[in-house]
């Protein structure tokens, strides 16, 4: 089974546990809406390839961190649109919640996703408990405080934040979460995998820093030029434009160069170049590689 087809399968188990006869049928569909259909789904490739890697022995709990992992980022989308934050009118092609089902709906749908995202978990480990508590550690940690994607929202509030604090927790934090957690459902030693996630979401950010300024909101699916209009820190503006484009390809070769010795290390590279075609701007990923 491929990856998108796993991938699909976790996310519409755990969404469908929340679509009873009982459950509330606006936030039911707003849930849905808010999945569904997906974007580039790279956190949780990224997690099924590093488990992969690693020689993924148990691979319904790859496949719950996985979609844990994306119901995590998709909560955060969620609530990231909301009018106290950046208000937007868009996400990923589509009317966004809270404009399709109203702020309260979209608060709740991030709430629900949150709690769904450690039930899926849970769920999933049920033939390797021992292998749990350091899954919930490392995602929790990645979407909580100090440093998790929460805490990446809250400097967006503060008056001083490094741009490198901010990019690891905002985005970082979340893809080092999917090469821990790869490893960890795995069984493999977790601490070596981190810098790669970090590394692979720091590139991330400051991809998405120039898309924000460069390209137009019908290629990225979502409203361009919001780090200007929000006052937000970006790559751009710190680095200027080719400082940021040289930034991004060195993140990437060390993405690359930062991948643990494991039988599975070629078709990664593979996997993470594919993947870096999905969000980097067209060319410079070829150049970094």
């Amino acid at each position: 089974m491929d990856a998108t087809t796993r991938i699909e399968k976790a996310l519409e188990a755990a969404i469908e546990r929340a679509e009873v006869p009982e459950s509330p049928p606006k936030l039911a569909a707003a849930i849905r809406y808010a999945v569904f259909p997906g974007g580039a789904r790279i956190r949780p490739r990224l997690c099924l390839a590093v488990a992969a890697a690693c020689g993924d022995d148990h691979p319904h709990l790859t496949e719950a961190a996985a979609a844990s992992i994306e119901m995590l980022h998709c909560a955060s989308l969620v609530h990231d649109d909301l009018p106290c934050f950046d208000d937007a009118a868009t996400r990923r092609g589509k009317i966004s919640v809270h404009k399709a089902y109203s702020e309260a709906q979209a608060v709740l749908v991030g709430d629900a996703l949150i709690v769904m995202a450690f039930e899926a978990l849970g769920r999933g480990a049920a033939l390797v408990p021992a292998r749990l508590p350091g899954l919930i550690t490392t995602i929790a940690r990645s979407t909580g405080m100090p440093n998790g994607i929460i805490a990446g929202q809250a400097w967006e509030s503060e008056p001083n934040v490094s741009l490198s604090a901010y990019h690891k927790a905002k985005t970082g934090s979340l893809f080092a979460a999917a090469t821990v957690a790869g490893a960890l459902a795995a069984g493999a030693e977790p601490d070596r995998w981190r810098l790669l996630g970090e590394r692979i979401g720091e590139a991330y950010q400051v991809a998405d820093d120039i898309h924000d300024l460069m390209s137009k909101s019908e290629e990225t699916g979502k409203p361009s030029g919001q780090d200007a209009m929000h006052g937000r820190p970006s790559a751009t503006a710190e680095l200027g434009y080719d400082g940021a484009v040289a930034r991004l390809q060195d993140l990437l070769s060390q993405a690359i160069q930062s991948i643990p010795p494991c039988p599975g290390a070629a078709e990664l590279r593979g996997v993470i170049m594919a993947a870096s075609k999905a969000f980097v701007p067209k060319g410079i990923a070829q150049r970094a590689a």
